[in-house]
């Protein structure tokens, strides 16, 4: 059961309306119930492995005594070692099939399904095991909020990333219904639809029309694909954030927040403070700091760092296209640490004022195109797609534009109009968020007739934009995948 479809909506609606009819006190077994149904749903069978790993979870907190370090080694290995098997066996298999030489005819697929959202929800196991070693929060001992906390339906498929430490206390202490945190909620959600289903899934047609056949394609094809990429990602997986946000809002669940206008950094690093902010949280808290983080001398800060991308491009995927994706952000940061002064010092003879509009404009520009580069290695499906790419996309021909050419990549013409449309929507809506102007705050606060115009206009256009055309097809989330 995927978030965009009229089967989830029914879900969500039946789901919140027992969770508040029922006692306080048991709400949360309702959840989890409704949670373990929810991903049931979703990936069948494999609702084994999600069980496992709650009862991996909660017995190492409950084990938590002296031999603390024993306990946190061994169920981390456990959680490590299944996640290891269902994404990475095969990755390792063609590693060793490279080192013998074995042909590519004469090698055996190993067909493991790979249970959704595993990378997530393992992720969070980890996260409750190391707080609790390192006494950040107490071990639950009711078993079933920590099954809840690792199974969440709004979470359990693509994140966010909680951290025990946000979501017990809730389970523990359900709120009242508050008629402003559901209206809150449906926008937040509507926006996530918008997001998805509007313009991610239409990028998306086009995108892989591309890719499915990039050698015919040169110049400003290549680089509009790349671009639409860029934003395809970020549509799809802030969509799905905003969705899963929004509906936990609806039953007083707050769910951080996973994204704040990332292509507006100014930098790698601002990007990483922006971007999936739930992972790059994680990564440091969990990897980079126990490494030694910036403790341990300038040169091993620097490959800590490294180290931290080369897992994110890892957890991301089994495939080098993804372990360069994560060292490239890697060496972005680096250099940015290594050449600040010699940057500075231009700044300084330049006379450039680091806070004028065109300064930070450029910065912002640059800091979007290194990630876009990097966006190819990501969704290429190899090393040879991804340097063509960057070889032959860069001779641009702005006729292409306005000679019908992008109404041949699989969208008609108003699809294409409508999608860019909306895309400008979403660059005027993140640079009010940026400024601190909320636009759901701002509509919230009109008068009662006009507040409800809007409503109406804005579901009826996600409706009938997100169904009407070839855009809509009701495709799963890209992070769903990891």
């Amino acid at each position: 059961m995927q978030f965009v479809s009229w089967g989830f909506l029914l879900f969500l609606i039946a789901t919140i309306a027992v969770y508040y009819i029922v006692p306080k006190k048991v709400r949360y077994i309702w959840l989890l119930a409704a949670s373990l149904g929810f991903y049931y749903l979703v990936s069948g069978k494999l609702l084994i492995f999600l069980l496992l790993v709650t009862v991996i979870t909660y017995v190492a907190g409950l084990l938590m005594g002296k031999n603390r370090k024993v306990v946190l080694i061994s169920a981390v290995v456990l959680d490590v070692l299944l996640l290891g098997y269902f994404k990475y066996a095969g990755f390792i298999l063609d590693i060793v099939n490279d080192i013998r030489g074995v042909a590519d005819a004469d090698r055996v697929a190993l067909g493991i399904i790979v249970p959704v959202g595993i990378s997530f929800y393992i992720f969070q196991s980890i996260g409750y095991i190391a707080d609790c070693y390192k006494e950040k929060i107490s071990p639950e001992k009711n078993y079933l909020k920590v099954a809840l906390f690792i199974s969440f339906f709004a979470t359990v498929t693509s994140g966010p990333i909680e951290r025990a430490g946000n979501m017990l206390p809730q389970y523990s202490d359900p709120k009242d219904f508050s008629y402003d945190r559901m209206r809150d909620g449906l926008l937040m959600m509507l926006w996530g639809f918008f997001q998805k289903i509007v313009i991610a899934d239409r990028l998306a047609i086009m995108v892989n029309t591309v890719y499915s056949s990039y050698e015919e394609y040169k110049g400003t094809v290549l680089f509009l694909t790349a671009i639409f990429y860029t934003m395809e990602i970020y549509c799809d997986f802030a969509g799905y954030s905003n969705i899963a946000i929004g509906a936990a809002k609806i039953m007083g669940i707050d769910i951080m927040q996973n994204f704040k206008q990332p292509y507006l950094a100014d930098s790698v690093a601002a990007f990483w403070r922006k971007w999936h902010i739930s992972l790059s949280s994680w990564l440091k808290d969990y990897i980079y700091i126990p490494l030694g983080g910036n403790r341990k001398g300038y040169v091993r800060k620097l490959i800590n760092i490294c180290i931290v991308f080369a897992i994110s491009g890892l957890w991301h995927g089994a495939a080098w296209t993804f372990v360069v994706w994560g060292l490239l952000h890697g060496l972005y940061q680096v250099l940015g640490i290594v050449l600040k002064t010699v940057r500075d010092a231009l700044v300084k003879a330049c006379k450039i004022d680091r806070e004028s509009f065109s300064h930070k404009l450029i910065k912002i520009a640059v800091t979007f195109m290194l990630v876009n580069i990097g966006w190819i290695f990501f969704r290429a499906p190899d090393f040879n797609c991804a340097l063509y790419f960057i070889k032959n996309m860069w001779t641009l021909t702005p006729a292409v534009l306005f000679d019908g050419t992008l109404f041949g990549l699989g969208l008609v013409a108003a699809d294409v109009r409508l999608m860019l449309i909306s895309i400008a929507v979403l660059i005027v809506v993140d640079i009010l968020n940026e400024k601190g102007i909320l636009v759901r705050d701002v509509i919230t606060k009109q008068s009662l007739w006009l507040r409800w115009v809007i409503y109406i206009a804005a579901v009826v256009f996600v409706v009938t934009c997100g169904v009407w055309g070839p855009g809509y097809d009701a495709a799963s989330f890209i992070y769903q995948n990891f």
